[in-house]
């Protein structure tokens, strides 16, 4: 089911506060990781053509929108978040005449194309950061440019205007000698952060985005888009810099402090999301916009996403999907049910008058979940886990993401040695934390890649059994780009996509849910047992209708908590479970137990 035939909310039904309701209340988006979907020409790279051959299977999943991760032309340092040019698509995946191709067949499907925008950054062959290296020219002033430190010769250690270190390894600084001066990066010394304090960058990217939207797209996910505003003091200083009259915090393990407070939420990001609504978005229909937030908390989501503040459709938080690790990202601490049922719900209450929350566990920066908290070490656990995460986030208040081959339940890849990652973020961490810094062992930074490294998102999408799971062709004179998963002999869509009781199928149930009942798709969330260590429950309400969510999220039998046992009072009909995890007939009977089996979820009409 697409958007042609998907219910429309009456507009009795409230959702972000909009009225008449966005289109968008009740789809569910795809993301797609481009060079991991599907490969045509043999070159090992998936590609437009690739995504193109592959709208009959995400029109039958029934899902609304496909986000693609970048496809513009780039150097691909950090895998194409690196933009050298906005208005081309590199030849990795394609041409321009590729791009208008799956535009008309997407919507001849009634499906929507989002494309992911980097705007925080550029690749550092952007013509504008080339530009910018000559300080008499009219972009001198478009990135982040600082002399050296007073008393230090320029490019030596100690120079950096300050103490700050990328999230990608090493000093946030990076030395031009064309220009003289270091240019500041929160990421790959290949991606300089934009400066959006200058109207003129500001007015260019908005030129760029009307470009794309003139030409058909459905909107934008916009990359790390919460970091273009800086904290600077009156004088336009950076925190640490010399003489700024902003103090920093101080340098951590790694030996450098953190840009992230002072580039998180800046203080004029909600002018600038402001403006953007008003000079790309104002006067069009259609379209969707969604935000990728570090720094955001659920209260300031409300505010940025409630229509009448006039800033993004929804954001993407973090605070979710940071509950397994305590200091840096690489000190991984084990799952609790309590800790994700905390920060959900804290997500759900900031949107429970106005605004809108965007529902995800995993994407291309994110592990697979059902690796991740689930158990993926045999067939059951796996495809047990992984229909009971999918229950838990579809069943919330919002706009569901699947990423792909999390419909499949894929697993993390298994990698177990440097070698075989491809990921900047986790190659630089393992060379700084444990080569450079010495915080960390090998033993563990390994353990935690392979826990949590994005490359566990990357591996080739698993279309079939053949050689390279369907991605490239068996015979393809080029391996993919990165390995395949080994377990996708078992792990596939041919497999999955005529089997009634696959991860597939499950997925394909939880999309006509969100397209064909108000009260999933809007009805208010309400929390119950909120002290179940393995149990995590809720009401979604509209009206009189009333739809109890239990999922046990552990691999044990768990107790049926006594508070949902109260709303169960009068019993459980076959005819009331709307879906479980295993089947009506199973639930209804661990209902009366009192009790559900390890990873089972249940969705009830009361």
């Amino acid at each position: 089911m697409t958007n042609f035939n998907r219910s429309t909310l009456p507009d009795t039904v409230r959702s972000n506060g909009a009225t008449p309701n966005p289109w968008w209340a009740n789809a569910v988006v795809y993301q797609i990781y481009p060079r991991s979907f599907q490969d045509t020409n043999g070159d090992g790279i998936g590609d437009l053509k690739g995504i193109t051959s592959r709208l009959d299977y995400l029109a039958d999943l029934g899902v609304d929108v496909l986000w693609l991760s970048p496809v513009y032309r780039s150097p691909q340092d950090d895998n194409g978040y690196d933009i050298s040019d906005y208005q081309d698509i590199d030849p990795l995946f394609g041409t321009l005449e590729d791009m208008d191709e799956l535009l008309a067949e997407a919507h001849k499907r009634g499906l929507k194309i989002v494309m992911d925008l980097v705007v925080n950054h550029t690749s550092d062959e952007h013509a504008w950061f080339q530009a910018s290296r000559d300080k008499d020219d009219p972009h001198a002033d478009w990135y982040w440019w600082r002399p050296a430190r007073p008393g230090h010769e320029p490019g030596t250690p100690g120079a950096e205007p300050n103490q700050w270190g990328s999230y990608f390894g090493g000093s946030a600084w990076e030395y031009d000698p064309k220009r003289g001066e270091y240019f500041f990066h929160q990421y790959s010394k290949k991606q300089p952060d934009l400066n959006w304090e200058n109207p003129e960058v500001r007015k260019a990217v908005y030129k760029m985005m009307n470009w794309w939207m003139d030409r058909g797209i459905d909107g934008f996910r916009m990359d790390v888009i919460t970091q273009v505003s800086k904290t600077v003091d009156k004088n336009g200083k950076l925190p640490g810099e010399d003489g700024c009259e902003i103090e920093d915090y101080p340098v951590g393990e790694e030996g450098y402090s953190s840009p992230f407070p002072w580039c998180s939420d800046g203080p004029r990001i909600d002018e600038f999301l402001a403006e953007m609504r008003r000079e790309v978005f104002e006067g069009r229909e259609g379209y969707m916009n969604v935000g990728e937030a570090p720094g955001i908390t659920p209260a300031r989501n409300e505010h940025v996403t409630d229509p009448k503040n006039g800033e993004l459709d929804m954001l993407f938080l973090f605070d979710h999907v940071g509950i397994d690790q305590e200091g840096s990202k690489w000190n991984t601490v084990p799952f609790e049910v309590k800790n994700l049922r905390a920060r959900l719900a804290d997500q759900q209450e900031a949107v429970k008058n106005a605004g809108w929350a965007s529902l995800f566990f995993c994407n291309h920066d994110q592990p697979r979940v059902v690796s991740r908290w689930g158990n993926d070490t045999d067939r059951e656990s796996r495809e047990l886990s992984a229909k009971a995460f999918g229950m838990l986030l579809h069943m919330h208040r919002g706009t569901p993401y699947i990423y792909e081959g999390e419909e499949l339940g894929m697993t993390n890849a298994h990698f177990t040695t440097l070698e075989q990652y491809r990921d900047l973020e986790s190659i630089n961490a393992y060379r700084q934390r444990v080569e450079e810094a010495k915080c960390q062992s090998a033993e563990s930074m390994m353990a935690a890649l392979a826990l949590i490294g994005r490359d566990n998102a990357r591996t080739p999408m698993q279309w079939d059994a053949s050689r390279y799971a369907g991605f490239t062709a068996p015979d393809a004179a080029t391996e993919p780009w990165i390995g395949v998963n080994p377990n996708h002999v078992e792990i596939n869509a041919a497999e999955e996509f005529d089997d009634p009781g696959s991860v597939y199928s499950f997925y394909k149930k939880l999309i006509a849910m969100r397209h064909n009942n108000a009260t999933i798709a809007t009805g208010e969330w309400n929390l119950v047992a909120a002290d179940s260590e393995q149990v995590y429950s809720f009401t979604r309400t509209s009206g009189d209708d009333t739809i109890l969510v239990i999922v046990n999220l552990t691999d044990k039998t768990a107790q049926v908590p006594a508070e949902v046992a109260q709303l169960l009072e009068d019993g459980v009909g076959e005819s009331q479970v709307l879906l479980s995890t295993y089947d009506a007939v199973h639930s209804v009977k661990s209902v009366a137990r009192g009790e559900l089996a390890r990873w089972e979820g249940v969705v009830i009409q009361l």
